[in-house]
C-alpha cells in the first residue's frame, strides 16, 4: 500500500500553521500537475480557427459532451453549470489517467489522489453545497418539498420526509466514495499482479514463463481496463452532479 502514501516534499514536512501540518506533498504535487494539463489542454484548444485542429476539435468535442449531459438532465436551466462541470469532469480525468502513466520508468512516480477519499470527498462536498446553495437561492424554504414526493398520503409525509432526507444528505458521501473505490481497486489489483510477475521471475525461468508471463499479458489487459475506468468514474461523477443540479434547478 506504499503507493497511497502521502509524503511531504522539498524540505515542507515540518510547515505548520496553528499546530496543522501544511506540508506540501506528492498528493498536492498531482493536483497542480492535473491543474496545470487542463490548463493546457483549454489553453491549446481555444484558437477559434474556423478550419479545427485536433486541440481545438477535442476540446469542443468534450464541452460539447458535457453541454448536452447537461441539457438532457437539467434541461435550459443547466446551461449555467456547464462551466462546473466540464472542469470537474476534465479535472477527474486527468487525475485518473495521470495516475496510470508509465513514469516509473524514468523515476518519476505519479500519484492518483483520486485513490484518497478526502480529495474525491472534498470535489463531492463541492458539488453538493452547489446544490444546496442554488436551491435555497431559487426556491427558498419550498426546497424542502423536494423530500416529499407528489401524491405521498398525509400520515406517511413524516417517514418519507425523513427516508428522503438521509438520501439526499449521503449523496457526497456516495459520490466521494465511489470514485475512491474505483481508483484505489485498479491500483491494488496492477500491484498484486506486479508482485506475482516480479517474484515468478526472480524464482527461476520456468516460474517466470509458467506464472509471469501470463500475468504480465494479464497486466497489459488489466492495464487498458483501467484506462476505461477512469473515463467512466470521471463521467460517472459528472452525471450524478448535473442529476443533482437539477434537483436544484428544477426541484424534481
Amino acid at each position: 500500500m506504499n503507493q497511497f502514501a502521502i509524503e511531504p516534499m522539498f524540505g515542507t514536512g515540518h510547515w505548520a500553521i496553528g499546530g496543522y501540518n501544511i506540508a506540501f506533498t506528492n498528493s498536492a504535487l498531482w493536483m497542480v500537475v492535473a491543474a496545470v494539463a487542463l490548463w493546457a489542454f483549454m489553453f491549446f484548444g481555444m484558437k477559434r480557427q474556423q478550419v479545427p485542429g485536433r486541440w481545438q476539435m477535442a476540446v469542443e468535442t468534450m464541452s460539447n459532451f458535457i453541454d448536452n449531459l447537461l441539457l438532457s438532465n437539467c434541461g435550459k436551466g443547466g446551461k449555467a453549470f456547464v462551466p462546473y462541470v466540464f472542469s470537474l469532469f476534465m479535472f477527474i480525468l486527468f487525475a485518473n489517467l495521470l495516475g496510470l502513466l508509465p513514469f516509473g520508468l524514468i523515476g518519476v512516480h505519479p500519484f492518483t489522489f483520486t485513490s484518497h477519499f478526502t480529495a474525491t470527498g472534498v470535489l463531492a462536498i463541492i458539488s453538493f453545497s452547489i446544490v444546496l446553495i442554488v436551491g435555497f437561492w431559487r426556491h427558498g424554504l419550498h426546497f424542502f418539498t423536494l423530500f416529499i414526493p407528489q401524491g405521498t398520503p398525509v400520515p406517511m409525509i413524516p417517514i418519507i420526509f425523513l427516508i428522503e432526507l438521509v438520501s439526499f444528505m449521503v449523496r457526497p458521501f456516495s459520490l466521494g466514495l465511489r470514485l475512491f473505490v474505483a481508483m484505489t481497486a485498479g491500483h491494488v489489483l496492477l500491484k498484486v499482479l506486479a508482485g506475482f510477475v516480479i517474484n515468478s521471475t526472480n524464482a527461476g525461468a520456468i516460474y517466470g514463463l509458467t506464472v509471469g508471463l501470463p500475468t504480465f499479458a494479464l497486466m497489459i489487459g488489466i492495464s487498458a481496463l483501467e484506462v476505461l475506468v477512469a473515463a467512466v468514474q470521471a463521467y460517472v461523477f459528472a452525471l450524478l452532479t448535473s442529476l443533482y443540479i437539477n434537483d436544484a434547478v428544477n426541484l424534481h
